[in-house]
Protein backbone atom coordinates (compact mmCIF):
# COMPACT_ATOMS: atom_id res chain seq x y z
CA UNK A 1 0.00 0.00 0.00
CA UNK A 2 1.33 3.42 -0.99
CA UNK A 3 -0.89 6.00 0.72
CA UNK A 4 0.07 9.66 0.11
CA UNK A 5 0.52 11.69 3.28
CA UNK A 6 -2.20 14.21 2.41
CA UNK A 7 -4.87 11.50 2.66
CA UNK A 8 -4.53 11.48 6.45
CA UNK A 9 -6.29 14.83 6.97
CA UNK A 10 -8.73 14.74 4.07
CA UNK A 11 -12.39 13.71 4.10
CA UNK A 12 -12.96 12.96 0.44
CA UNK A 13 -16.45 11.59 1.02
CA UNK A 14 -17.52 14.88 2.59
CA UNK A 15 -15.91 16.82 -0.26
CA UNK A 16 -18.19 14.96 -2.69
CA UNK A 17 -21.19 15.02 -0.36
CA UNK A 18 -21.59 11.22 -0.21
CA UNK A 19 -21.39 8.62 2.55
CA UNK A 20 -18.47 6.27 2.97
CA UNK A 21 -20.77 3.42 1.91
CA UNK A 22 -21.71 5.08 -1.40
CA UNK A 23 -21.39 2.98 -4.54
CA UNK A 24 -18.89 3.89 -7.26
CA UNK A 25 -21.80 5.00 -9.45
CA UNK A 26 -23.10 7.32 -6.71
CA UNK A 27 -19.62 8.77 -6.29
CA UNK A 28 -19.37 9.35 -10.04
CA UNK A 29 -22.75 11.11 -10.18
CA UNK A 30 -21.88 13.34 -7.22
CA UNK A 31 -18.56 14.32 -8.78
CA UNK A 32 -20.08 15.10 -12.17
CA UNK A 33 -22.70 17.36 -10.60
CA UNK A 34 -20.14 19.25 -8.50
CA UNK A 35 -17.76 19.58 -11.46
CA UNK A 36 -20.56 20.83 -13.70
CA UNK A 37 -21.93 23.34 -11.19
CA UNK A 38 -18.53 24.70 -10.09
CA UNK A 39 -16.49 24.56 -13.30
CA UNK A 40 -14.32 27.68 -13.72
CA UNK A 41 -15.68 28.19 -17.25
CA UNK A 42 -19.19 28.46 -15.79
CA UNK A 43 -18.16 30.60 -12.82
CA UNK A 44 -15.48 33.00 -14.08
CA UNK A 45 -13.81 34.90 -11.27
CA UNK A 46 -15.58 32.89 -8.54
CA UNK A 47 -12.73 31.71 -6.30
CA UNK A 48 -15.03 29.75 -4.00
CA UNK A 49 -16.49 27.79 -6.91
CA UNK A 50 -13.01 27.14 -8.27
CA UNK A 51 -11.89 25.78 -4.88
CA UNK A 52 -14.96 23.51 -4.71
CA UNK A 53 -14.17 22.29 -8.21
CA UNK A 54 -10.56 21.48 -7.25
CA UNK A 55 -11.60 19.70 -4.03
CA UNK A 56 -14.14 17.60 -5.92
CA UNK A 57 -11.55 16.66 -8.54
CA UNK A 58 -9.00 15.69 -5.89
CA UNK A 59 -11.57 13.62 -4.02
CA UNK A 60 -12.78 11.82 -7.14
CA UNK A 61 -9.20 11.06 -8.14
CA UNK A 62 -8.92 8.97 -4.96
CA UNK A 63 -12.32 7.49 -4.06
CA UNK A 64 -13.41 7.37 -7.70
CA UNK A 65 -10.68 4.76 -8.21
CA UNK A 66 -11.55 1.46 -6.51
CA UNK A 67 -7.92 0.59 -5.70
CA UNK A 68 -7.09 4.02 -4.28
CA UNK A 69 -10.40 4.09 -2.41
CA UNK A 70 -9.56 0.82 -0.67
CA UNK A 71 -6.18 2.14 0.45
CA UNK A 72 -7.76 5.43 1.57
CA UNK A 73 -10.43 3.60 3.60
CA UNK A 74 -7.76 1.43 5.22
CA UNK A 75 -5.68 4.45 6.21
CA UNK A 76 -8.68 6.31 7.67
CA UNK A 77 -9.76 3.19 9.57
CA UNK A 78 -6.30 2.86 11.12
CA UNK A 79 -6.26 6.52 12.15
CA UNK A 80 -9.69 6.19 13.76
CA UNK A 81 -8.55 3.26 15.88
CA UNK A 82 -5.45 5.12 17.04
CA UNK A 83 -3.05 2.26 16.43
CA UNK A 84 -5.22 -0.66 15.40
CA UNK A 85 -3.33 -1.75 12.33
CA UNK A 86 -5.48 -4.72 11.41
CA UNK A 87 -7.32 -2.90 8.56
CA UNK A 88 -4.17 -3.09 6.46
CA UNK A 89 -4.91 -6.68 5.60
CA UNK A 90 -3.28 -9.97 6.33
CA UNK A 91 0.22 -8.62 6.30
CA UNK A 92 -0.65 -6.05 8.94
CA UNK A 93 0.49 -3.10 6.83
CA UNK A 94 3.58 -4.45 5.11
CA UNK A 95 4.11 -2.42 1.99
CA UNK A 96 2.79 0.78 3.55
CA UNK A 97 5.52 3.47 3.58
CA UNK A 98 6.90 3.27 7.06
CA UNK A 99 4.07 0.88 7.87
CA UNK A 100 3.68 -1.47 10.81
CA UNK A 101 3.56 -5.25 10.90
CA UNK A 102 2.56 -7.64 13.65
CA UNK A 103 5.59 -9.18 15.31
CA UNK A 104 5.96 -12.88 14.72
CA UNK A 105 8.39 -13.22 17.62
CA UNK A 106 6.50 -11.34 20.30
CA UNK A 107 2.73 -11.90 20.50
CA UNK A 108 0.77 -8.68 20.87
CA UNK A 109 3.63 -6.39 19.80
CA UNK A 110 4.14 -4.38 16.62
CA UNK A 111 7.20 -4.01 14.44
CA UNK A 112 8.36 -0.46 14.08
CA UNK A 113 11.86 0.52 13.07
CA UNK A 114 13.60 3.82 13.60
CA UNK A 115 11.84 5.07 16.73
CA UNK A 116 13.25 4.17 20.16
CA UNK A 117 10.95 6.38 22.19
CA UNK A 118 7.29 7.18 22.28
CA UNK A 119 6.19 3.70 21.16
CA UNK A 120 5.62 0.85 23.53
CA UNK A 121 6.07 -2.76 22.49
CA UNK A 122 2.51 -3.51 23.52
CA UNK A 123 1.29 -1.37 20.65
CA UNK A 124 0.39 1.69 22.74
CA UNK A 125 1.96 5.13 22.79
CA UNK A 126 3.74 6.84 25.65
CA UNK A 127 3.36 10.49 26.67
CA UNK A 128 6.37 11.66 24.68
CA UNK A 129 5.12 10.35 21.34
CA UNK A 130 1.77 10.11 19.61
CA UNK A 131 0.28 8.64 16.49
CA UNK A 132 0.38 12.00 14.71
CA UNK A 133 4.09 12.47 15.50
CA UNK A 134 4.96 9.03 14.22
CA UNK A 135 2.96 9.40 11.02
CA UNK A 136 4.48 12.81 10.42
CA UNK A 137 7.89 11.17 10.48
CA UNK A 138 6.80 8.24 8.38
CA UNK A 139 5.18 10.21 5.62
CA UNK A 140 8.13 12.54 5.32
CA UNK A 141 10.73 9.79 5.14
CA UNK A 142 12.18 9.03 1.77
CA UNK A 143 14.29 6.14 0.62
CA UNK A 144 18.05 6.45 0.49
CA UNK A 145 18.75 8.67 3.47
CA UNK A 146 16.06 11.28 2.95
CA UNK A 147 15.81 11.22 -0.85
CA UNK A 148 12.33 12.32 -1.91
CA UNK A 149 10.19 9.90 -3.88
CA UNK A 150 9.99 10.49 -7.60
CA UNK A 151 7.07 12.78 -8.56
CA UNK A 152 3.97 10.98 -9.79
CA UNK A 153 3.24 13.50 -12.56
CA UNK A 154 4.69 16.43 -14.39
CA UNK A 155 4.36 20.03 -13.25
CA UNK A 156 1.45 22.25 -14.23
CA UNK A 157 2.27 25.16 -16.54
CA UNK A 158 0.63 28.60 -16.70
CA UNK A 159 0.76 31.00 -19.63
CA UNK A 160 -1.19 33.99 -21.00
CA UNK A 161 -2.60 34.99 -24.39
CA UNK A 162 -4.43 38.06 -25.69
CA UNK A 163 -7.34 37.77 -28.14
CA UNK A 164 -9.48 40.21 -30.08
CA UNK A 165 -13.03 40.55 -28.74
CA UNK A 166 -14.55 38.70 -31.70
CA UNK A 167 -12.04 35.85 -31.48
CA UNK A 168 -12.95 35.34 -27.83
CA UNK A 169 -16.67 35.53 -28.57
CA UNK A 170 -16.63 33.11 -31.51
CA UNK A 171 -13.88 30.80 -30.25
CA UNK A 172 -10.60 30.17 -32.00
CA UNK A 173 -7.48 28.03 -32.11
CA UNK A 174 -4.12 29.62 -31.49
CA UNK A 175 -0.58 28.22 -31.46
CA UNK A 176 1.43 28.98 -28.33
CA UNK A 177 5.02 28.25 -27.38
CA UNK A 178 5.90 26.89 -23.95
CA UNK A 179 9.24 25.89 -22.46
CA UNK A 180 9.75 23.15 -19.90
CA UNK A 181 10.15 19.41 -19.46
CA UNK A 182 8.94 17.52 -22.53
CA UNK A 183 9.14 13.81 -23.43
CA UNK A 184 12.55 12.80 -24.76
CA UNK A 185 12.21 12.10 -28.47
CA UNK A 186 14.99 9.50 -28.35
CA UNK A 187 13.42 7.13 -25.81
CA UNK A 188 9.83 8.43 -26.08
CA UNK A 189 9.81 9.35 -22.41
CA UNK A 190 10.81 5.98 -20.91
CA UNK A 191 14.35 7.04 -19.95
CA UNK A 192 15.64 3.68 -21.18
CA UNK A 193 17.75 3.36 -24.30
CA UNK A 194 15.96 0.13 -25.17
CA UNK A 195 12.60 1.59 -24.16
CA UNK A 196 12.08 -1.08 -21.48
CA UNK A 197 13.01 -0.19 -17.86
CA UNK A 198 14.27 -3.08 -15.70
CA UNK A 199 12.34 -4.36 -12.70
CA UNK A 200 14.16 -3.39 -9.49
CA UNK A 201 15.80 -6.44 -7.96
CA UNK A 202 16.13 -4.84 -4.54
CA UNK A 203 12.37 -4.60 -3.98
CA UNK A 204 11.31 -7.19 -6.61
CA UNK A 205 9.39 -4.49 -8.44
CA UNK A 206 7.14 -3.58 -5.48
CA UNK A 207 8.74 -0.19 -4.82
CA UNK A 208 9.13 -0.92 -1.08
CA UNK A 209 11.54 -2.81 1.13
CA UNK A 210 11.04 -4.18 4.64
CA UNK A 211 13.60 -3.97 7.40
CA UNK A 212 13.67 -5.57 10.83
CA UNK A 213 15.76 -4.92 13.91
CA UNK A 214 15.04 -7.16 16.84
CA UNK A 215 11.35 -7.00 17.65
CA UNK A 216 10.77 -3.95 15.47
CA UNK A 217 10.55 -3.40 11.73
CA UNK A 218 8.98 -1.23 9.05
CA UNK A 219 8.59 -0.91 5.30
CA UNK A 220 9.82 2.10 3.35
CA UNK A 221 10.23 3.24 -0.27
CA UNK A 222 13.04 1.39 -2.01
CA UNK A 223 16.08 3.65 -2.17
CA UNK A 224 17.44 1.99 -5.31
CA UNK A 225 14.39 2.79 -7.47
CA UNK A 226 12.90 5.72 -5.51
CA UNK A 227 9.79 3.67 -4.89
CA UNK A 228 8.95 3.20 -8.58
CA UNK A 229 9.66 -0.52 -8.78
CA UNK A 230 11.83 -0.10 -11.89
CA UNK A 231 15.40 0.94 -12.63
CA UNK A 232 17.03 2.40 -15.70
CA UNK A 233 20.00 0.14 -16.38
CA UNK A 234 20.60 1.46 -19.90
CA UNK A 235 20.08 5.25 -19.60
CA UNK A 236 18.97 7.02 -22.77
CA UNK A 237 21.81 9.24 -24.01
CA UNK A 238 19.34 11.94 -24.96
CA UNK A 239 17.93 12.49 -21.46
CA UNK A 240 20.41 10.66 -19.18
CA UNK A 241 17.66 8.27 -18.09
CA UNK A 242 15.14 10.85 -16.88
CA UNK A 243 12.74 10.48 -19.78
CA UNK A 244 12.34 14.24 -20.22
CA UNK A 245 14.38 17.07 -21.68
CA UNK A 246 14.05 20.81 -21.13
CA UNK A 247 13.04 22.36 -24.42
CA UNK A 248 10.56 24.63 -26.16
CA UNK A 249 7.55 23.21 -27.95
CA UNK A 250 4.56 24.59 -29.77
CA UNK A 251 1.03 23.39 -29.16
CA UNK A 252 -2.29 24.48 -30.61
CA UNK A 253 -4.77 25.68 -28.01
CA UNK A 254 -8.49 25.61 -28.71
CA UNK A 255 -10.25 28.53 -27.03
CA UNK A 256 -13.98 27.84 -26.56
CA UNK A 257 -16.54 30.35 -27.80
CA UNK A 258 -17.63 32.90 -25.22
CA UNK A 259 -14.46 33.04 -23.12
CA UNK A 260 -14.32 36.22 -21.04
CA UNK A 261 -11.47 38.50 -20.05
CA UNK A 262 -9.13 37.00 -17.39
CA UNK A 263 -10.74 33.54 -17.70
CA UNK A 264 -8.46 30.51 -17.37
CA UNK A 265 -8.71 27.64 -19.84
CA UNK A 266 -7.37 24.25 -18.63
CA UNK A 267 -5.80 21.80 -21.04
CA UNK A 268 -5.38 18.46 -19.30
CA UNK A 269 -2.08 16.70 -19.92
CA UNK A 270 -0.50 19.59 -21.84
CA UNK A 271 1.81 20.74 -19.03
CA UNK A 272 5.32 19.47 -18.34
CA UNK A 273 5.99 15.81 -19.00
CA UNK A 274 6.38 13.52 -16.00
CA UNK A 275 9.65 11.60 -15.51
CA UNK A 276 10.01 8.16 -17.08
CA UNK A 277 6.59 8.05 -18.66
CA UNK A 278 4.51 9.26 -15.70
CA UNK A 279 1.52 11.49 -16.63
CA UNK A 280 2.07 15.08 -17.73
CA UNK A 281 0.78 18.05 -15.76
CA UNK A 282 -1.90 20.42 -17.01
CA UNK A 283 -1.63 23.67 -18.93
CA UNK A 284 -3.59 26.69 -17.67
CA UNK A 285 -4.04 29.52 -20.17
CA UNK A 286 -5.21 32.92 -18.89
CA UNK A 287 -7.08 34.75 -21.67
CA UNK A 288 -6.99 38.52 -21.97
CA UNK A 289 -9.61 40.08 -24.29
CA UNK A 290 -9.13 43.37 -26.17
CA UNK A 291 -12.12 45.76 -26.25
CA UNK A 292 -14.06 46.02 -29.54
CA UNK A 293 -14.87 49.30 -31.26
CA UNK A 294 -18.44 48.19 -32.07
CA UNK A 295 -19.59 45.56 -29.59
CA UNK A 296 -19.71 45.36 -25.81
CA UNK A 297 -20.81 42.34 -23.82
CA UNK A 298 -23.43 41.70 -21.14
CA UNK A 299 -23.37 38.06 -20.14
CA UNK A 300 -24.02 36.14 -23.35
CA UNK A 301 -25.70 39.13 -25.00
CA UNK A 302 -23.95 41.50 -27.38
CA UNK A 303 -24.68 45.22 -27.12
CA UNK A 304 -24.39 47.70 -29.97
CA UNK A 305 -25.40 51.35 -30.37
CA UNK A 306 -26.72 52.35 -33.83
CA UNK A 307 -26.95 56.00 -34.95
CA UNK A 308 -30.32 56.87 -36.54
CA UNK A 309 -32.12 59.98 -37.76
CA UNK A 310 -35.16 61.57 -36.16
CA UNK A 311 -37.28 60.68 -39.16
CA UNK A 312 -36.36 57.00 -38.87
CA UNK A 313 -37.63 56.97 -35.31
CA UNK A 314 -40.72 59.07 -35.98
CA UNK A 315 -41.81 57.37 -39.20
CA UNK A 316 -40.28 53.94 -38.64
CA UNK A 317 -37.85 52.17 -40.91
CA UNK A 318 -35.24 49.45 -41.26
CA UNK A 319 -31.54 49.64 -40.43
CA UNK A 320 -28.74 47.18 -41.18
CA UNK A 321 -26.51 46.27 -38.22
CA UNK A 322 -23.48 43.96 -37.86
CA UNK A 323 -23.35 40.71 -35.90
CA UNK A 324 -20.35 38.49 -35.14
CA UNK A 325 -20.72 36.65 -38.45
CA UNK A 326 -22.76 38.77 -40.85
CA UNK A 327 -25.25 41.62 -41.00
CA UNK A 328 -28.94 41.62 -40.15
CA UNK A 329 -31.81 44.04 -40.76
CA UNK A 330 -33.60 45.46 -37.75
CA UNK A 331 -37.05 47.04 -38.04
CA UNK A 332 -37.63 50.27 -36.13
CA UNK A 333 -41.32 50.75 -35.26
CA UNK A 334 -42.82 54.20 -35.95
CA UNK A 335 -42.69 56.41 -32.86
CA UNK A 336 -39.67 54.70 -31.32
CA UNK A 337 -38.08 57.00 -28.71
CA UNK A 338 -34.39 57.80 -28.71
CA UNK A 339 -32.38 55.38 -26.57
CA UNK A 340 -34.75 52.40 -26.90
CA UNK A 341 -33.10 48.97 -27.11
CA UNK A 342 -34.35 46.48 -29.68
CA UNK A 343 -33.62 42.75 -29.27
CA UNK A 344 -32.52 40.38 -32.03
CA UNK A 345 -32.82 36.80 -30.75
CA UNK A 346 -29.90 34.36 -31.02
CA UNK A 347 -27.37 36.76 -32.53
CA UNK A 348 -25.23 37.22 -29.42
CA UNK A 349 -22.42 35.07 -27.96
CA UNK A 350 -22.55 31.46 -29.26
CA UNK A 351 -23.43 28.89 -26.58
CA UNK A 352 -23.95 25.14 -26.52
CA UNK A 353 -27.61 25.28 -25.48
CA UNK A 354 -28.84 28.75 -26.44
CA UNK A 355 -26.86 31.65 -27.86
CA UNK A 356 -27.24 35.12 -26.44
CA UNK A 357 -29.12 37.97 -28.11
CA UNK A 358 -28.05 41.10 -29.96
CA UNK A 359 -29.22 44.24 -28.11
CA UNK A 360 -29.51 47.20 -30.51
CA UNK A 361 -29.82 50.64 -28.91
CA UNK A 362 -30.94 53.45 -31.26
CA UNK A 363 -29.42 56.89 -30.80
CA UNK A 364 -30.56 59.99 -32.68
CA UNK A 365 -27.94 61.96 -34.58
CA UNK A 366 -28.69 65.65 -35.13
CA UNK A 367 -27.29 67.12 -38.38
CA UNK A 368 -24.72 69.83 -37.55
CA UNK A 369 -25.84 72.05 -40.46
CA UNK A 370 -28.91 72.34 -42.73
CA UNK A 371 -29.24 73.82 -46.21
CA UNK A 372 -32.02 76.29 -46.97
CA UNK A 373 -34.42 73.66 -48.28
CA UNK A 374 -33.94 71.36 -45.27
CA UNK A 375 -34.24 74.25 -42.82
CA UNK A 376 -37.45 75.46 -44.50
CA UNK A 377 -38.95 71.98 -44.38
CA UNK A 378 -38.01 71.60 -40.73
CA UNK A 379 -39.64 74.94 -39.85
CA UNK A 380 -42.79 73.83 -41.60
CA UNK A 381 -42.73 70.59 -39.59
CA UNK A 382 -42.19 72.50 -36.34
CA UNK A 383 -45.22 74.66 -37.10
CA UNK A 384 -47.26 71.57 -37.87
CA UNK A 385 -46.27 70.14 -34.48
CA UNK A 386 -47.53 73.29 -32.75
CA UNK A 387 -50.74 73.26 -34.75
CA UNK A 388 -51.37 69.62 -33.78
CA UNK A 389 -50.97 70.44 -30.09
CA UNK A 390 -47.90 68.24 -29.57
CA UNK A 391 -45.75 69.44 -26.66
CA UNK A 392 -42.65 67.32 -25.92
CA UNK A 393 -42.43 68.80 -22.39
CA UNK A 394 -46.08 68.51 -21.44
CA UNK A 395 -45.45 65.78 -18.88
CA UNK A 396 -41.92 66.82 -17.95
CA UNK A 397 -41.34 66.85 -14.20
CA UNK A 398 -39.12 69.91 -14.57
CA UNK A 399 -42.17 72.09 -15.21
CA UNK A 400 -44.18 70.89 -12.24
Amino acid sequence: MNAPSEWADKDYYADLGVSSSASQEEIKRAYRKLARDNHPDKNPGDTAAENRFKKAAAAYDVIGDERKRKEYDQLKAMLRTGGGFGPFGGNGGAGFPGGFRSSTSTPGSFNFDGFSGGFQRSGGFSEDGGLGDIFSGLFNRGGGGGRAARPARGADVETEITLDFREAAKGTTIPIKITGDAPCVTCHGSGSKSGVPTSCTTCSGSGFVSEEKGAFGFSRPCSDCDGTGTRITDPCPGCSGRGTVYRSRQITVRIPAGVIDEQKVRLAGQGEAGPNGTPAGDLFVTVHVRPDEVFTRKGDDLEITVPVSFSELALGGTVTVPTLNSRVKVRIPAGTPDGRTLRVRGRGIPAAKASGDLLVTVQVQVPPTLDDAAASALRAYAQAELDSGFDPRADWAGLR
